[in-house]
């Protein structure tokens, strides 16, 4: 409440506004707040390399190009990309995450992460 200066009680002293009330039925769902994005300065990079570690408060995701994605690599990987974030909000990721692979193999079929078991079907 926001009080006048000359009279602090004036406002404290004035009735109180009525609230609308709902419609009387069933409810709309909410919908979730419009949060906007400027993604202008964005950079883009590829990666076929992610390694993860992390503090007891924060999750570090680098992430890098391996040259060689068969078998040791002969030479480091150059990590190019390094993210940083809680575990609250690597938890929120991971359920987005989830749930984008879980669309993805819906519509497309499943996503098969053994290199020599995709490369054996794709043989036959």
């Amino acid at each position: 409440m926001v009080e006048s200066e000359d009279n602090p009680q004036k406002d404290a002293d004035a009735a109180p506004q009525e609230v609308p009330q709902a419609a009387s039925g069933p409810q709309a769902p909410q919908q979730p707040p419009q949060i906007e994005v400027d993604d202008s300065q964005a950079e883009c990079c590829y990666a076929n390399f992610c390694r993860v570690t992390g503090t007891p408060e924060e999750l570090i995701i680098d992430f890098g190009l391996n040259p060689n994605p068969f078998g040791v690599p002969s030479e480091p990987i150059r990590v190019t990309q390094r993210i940083i974030c809680n575990l609250y909000t690597a938890k929120r990721m991971l359920h987005v995450l989830e749930l984008t692979v879980q669309r993805h193999e819906a519509a497309f079929g499943a996503l098969e992460t053994d290199v020599q078991r995709r490369a054996a079907t794709r043989r036959a």
